[in-house]
């Protein structure tokens, strides 16, 4: 079995860390030609996760795409949403042809307002059943320090679904499979939209007993929104919805919660992303959101603040207020 990474972030990087468990070689593409010279030189990753250090043997590292999709069979992508459409637009269908793809991506490729899973199947032409989602609850840092971390595989294919499963997991990795592909993925969406909220109120000073509120009120709304979409059964209790969303709304190293914070303590959005360096997907995500609901019309109280103060520059202070007084 032979597995390809694309993408070199944090994300991307903890990935191939796990896959080195349990692959002799996991190929590895990475835009920055700067960043692989390094990476192949040091056998770190000069930008993201510096701590992991990679054996040289197990890792084939390239900037050439199309080179190194030809040495896999499952292809990981981790390029984040905002720039997915840009990097893969152009490349030739025929070649992803018989591979399973494998999104660890965690946003809305905005171009489309789709979610990854839709946007590899209209763009690309791949099968659902050849699609799969990686989720957590898990940050790429606790991969990196090898803390006890867990994933849940999303793929119509169970066969599928678990043999990415087992390439993932490891000593301090435990993962198991679902067939929600879709609600997994809109769940993974929307978190990162209530940790820009927490991350808000936060840097305005509210505490820990309104950050509970907030969350119950979060996983609520994510249960309307995916049922509306995706109307199956499903536990938004499970760690793939509920757990995913904990983590990032409270952990220290959330980049949603880290930009929701600076925009609450008065930053405007250009300057938390350039202060950030990094991609805070609930921005790109909430817009999108924002798109898709106009179809489905549910009541996404939390969204609908976000938005207003991300894209129509509306106080932090007077919309949070005003959000205080709908939740419950």
């Amino acid at each position: 079995m032979q597995v390809a990474v694309i993408g070199g972030g944090s994300w991307a990087t903890a990935i191939v860390k796990m896959l080195c468990n349990n692959l002799d070689v996991v190929h590895w593409w990475m835009r920055n030609e700067a960043a692989m010279d390094h990476l192949k030189k040091y056998h770190r990753n000069p930008h993201y996760l510096g701590s992991v250090q990679f054996e040289p043997n197990k890792i084939n590292v390239s900037t050439d795409m199309e080179y190194i999709v030809d040495q896999a069979d499952i292809l990981v992508m981790a390029i984040p949403s905002a720039f997915l459409h840009s990097q893969v637009k152009d490349f030739p269908a025929e070649k992803l042809k018989g591979k399973s793809i494998i999104s660890a991506i965690k946003g809305i490729i905005p171009e489309y307002h789709a979610i990854p899973a839709r946007y590899f199947h209209k763009q690309f032409g791949i099968p659902y059943e050849s699609i799969g989602i990686i989720s957590g609850p898990c940050h790429a840092e606790e991969v990196a320090m090898e803390k006890l971390s867990y994933l849940t595989i999303a793929c119509q294919d169970e066969a599928l679904g678990r043999t990415v499963a087992e390439l993932l997991e490891c000593r301090y990795i435990k993962a198991s499979v679902s067939e929600d592909i879709f609600g997994t993925e809109l769940s993974a969406v929307l978190k990162n939209i209530f940790a820009v909220a927490a991350g808000i109120y936060h840097g305005l000073g509210y505490g820990d007993n309104f950050q509970a509120l907030l969350i119950s009120n979060a996983i609520r709304e994510i249960e309307r929104f995916v049922d509306a979409i995706s109307p199956i059964h499903r536990d938004v209790k499970s760690s793939a919805y509920l757990g995913d969303l904990l983590v990032t709304a409270y952990s220290q190293f959330s980049r949603n919660r880290t930009f929701g914070t600076m925009v609450g303590h008065g930053y405007s959005v250009k300057a938390a992303q350039l202060e950030m360096n990094m991609v805070a997907e609930g921005y790109y995500a909430v817009n999108s959101v924002i798109e898709i609901n106009k179809k489905y019309q549910v009541d996404l109280p939390i969204c609908d603040a976000v938005y207003r103060i991300l894209y129509e520059k509306i106080s932090p202070i007077i919309e949070m207020q005003l959000l205080t007084d709908k939740l419950n």
